[in-house]
């Protein structure tokens, strides 16, 4: 068999249940008002959360799933990787932005993945215009990003704060590694 070079791959498969393709899940910051508008026409509640996800581990899926079940539907907004280097240093991120995107959009509990410039998620969720804002444990509603906290409750929606998963982070994941 020979080896193919692609960054992704193609998705066939022989298989009897239907294709699932995380690429679609991938929504351009152009498609976004659009796709958005669809899950309002249809009467889902859109939950969004956001941040770098740079290596996804145990407290990044327990907490998107524990998102995705506040709602019908729930979308990630992704740091773009200027972004996460203005919060997390120059050495971050470690992975590119699309594949961050990508691997998000490959989790069940994930129905879409847009990614954004900014530093903040503030024009994030004025595009999406969600139903409900999920943030971490390491946040309250006084240390959230008061431009975020006003985009959402101004547009209807409310905040949910998670708890945070203990002991489970990246910066934790990397200092590990680098006492190798």
């Amino acid at each position: 068999m020979g080896a193919k070079s692609k960054a992704l791959p193609s998705g066939n498969r022989i298989s009897q249940n239907p294709a699932v393709n995380f690429r679609d899940k991938i929504i351009s910051w152009d498609n976004l008002p659009q796709w958005r508008e669809a899950l309002r026409q249809s009467g889902r509640k859109l939950v969004a959360t956001n941040g770098c996800f740079d290596l996804l581990h145990l407290g990044h899926v327990t907490y998107l799933e524990a998102a995705r079940n506040q709602g019908d539907v729930l979308i990630v907004g992704v740091n773009g990787d200027d972004g996460v280097r203005q919060l997390k240093g120059p050495t971050r991120p470690i992975n590119s932005e699309f594949d961050r995107a990508a691997v998000l959009a490959a989790l069940q509990s994930v129905d879409g993945v847009c990614i954004f410039a900014d530093k903040t998620a503030t024009r994030f969720l004025a595009q999406a215009r969600p139903d409900i804002y999920v943030k971490g444990g390491d946040y309250t509603l006084d240390s959230l990003n008061q431009d975020e906290r006003r985009t959402v409750e101004q547009a209807g929606g409310r905040i949910v704060i998670l708890p945070f998963v203990p002991g489970k982070s990246t910066s934790s994941i990397l200092e590990k590694i680098s006492q190798l």
